[in-house]
């Protein structure tokens, strides 16, 4: 299960997560490690985006959190990824940056949930090699774990 922040633009007007620029990059990143769409569930945390694509408030996450819930207890993942730092938040709260959260497993109840980096930021930071080195990192330790 891939769970990031908010719908972007093209989301919001078709009802489909992560079908942008953003989208077609996890895509690659799900097809690397194995796997088809179809394979795995993509979600955000809030369900509309927020105006003016700003980063969610508490309440609107709060909003959102019941339906976030049914949705992991009905595909009852292995493993999440939360995508970027809101997305991370939700599942284990800290004032930390990604830099220091990603790349390690926490725990949501007995999901285990790896943080990695949000698509949009990779594509935001295209040249950084760096961070797309350390998403496919974090991938290969959700594979070791599926694979077990």
């Amino acid at each position: 299960m891939f769970v990031g922040e908010a719908p972007g633009a093209d989301e919001d007007s078709q009802g489909k997560p992560f079908i942008g620029r953003a989208g077609q990059l996890l895509t690659k990143i799900i097809t690397a490690m194995g796997f088809s769409r179809q394979d795995v569930y993509i979600t955000n945390v809030v369900k509309c985006r927020p105006p003016k694509n700003r980063t969610p408030v508490r309440e609107e996450i709060e909003a959102c959190r019941r339906y976030l819930e049914a949705q992991i207890e009905a595909i009852a993942p292995k493993v999440i990824v939360s995508l970027g730092k809101v997305a991370t938040d939700f599942f284990y709260p800290s004032p930390m940056g990604m830099s220091k959260r990603r790349g390690q497993f926490v725990e949501y109840g007995e999901i285990l949930v790896m943080p990695t980096f949000h698509p949009s930021y990779l594509i935001r930071n295209e040249g950084n090699r760096e961070l797309r080195k350390a998403v496919w990192s974090d991938m290969k330790q959700v594979m070791a774990v599926l694979n077990e």
